[in-house]
């Protein structure tokens, strides 16, 4: 399992490769990447910055990754959190399941995003036309974590 909070970008294909390495056995992998939209509502996005606590941040997603393969027969995972500064069409979020079959990997990695969005202690602020302002939690998100349960 590779779990890291970072500032700098990844490379979602040396990430794949990474975990296919020598491997023969795996049926699928499944990705997920999320990007920096330019556009939030009807607000023009200039610049996000997402702040985090060290060690805090890593440890939760370590916690959403081995939740995820007790649940799931994942053969490995992959998740990336990036913070700092990030500009429309920027990386924020990496997620790289693998599995025998396809169903473990796309399951688990839905899983894990929902996680993400609750329980990963990261905090959003977009840079607008309009101004400066936190991203608030939204109960949907909490309603997309819930149905795992």
């Amino acid at each position: 399992m590779r779990i890291s909070a970072q500032a700098e970008d990844f490379d979602i294909s040396a990430e794949i490769e990474l975990l296919k390495e020598n491997r023969t056995d795996l049926g699928a992998i499944a990705t997920f990447t999320g990007l920096v939209r330019d556009i939030h509502g009807d607000k023009q996005i200039k610049k996000m910055t997402l702040e985090h606590f060290p060690g805090m941040a890593e440890q939760e997603l370590g916690k959403i990754g081995f939740e995820a393969s007790a649940r799931w027969p994942l053969e490995d995972l992959t998740i990336i959190h990036r913070y700092g500064e990030l500009l429309p069409g920027d990386n924020i979020v990496l997620v790289i399941t693998t599995s025998h079959h396809r169903e473990a990997a796309f399951e688990a990695a839905q899983f894990i995003m929902d996680y993400l969005k609750t329980n990963a202690p990261f905090w959003k602020k977009e840079e607008t036309t309009e101004g400066d302002h936190w991203v608030a939690a939204k109960t949907d998100d909490d309603d997309k974590k819930d149905r795992w349960k």
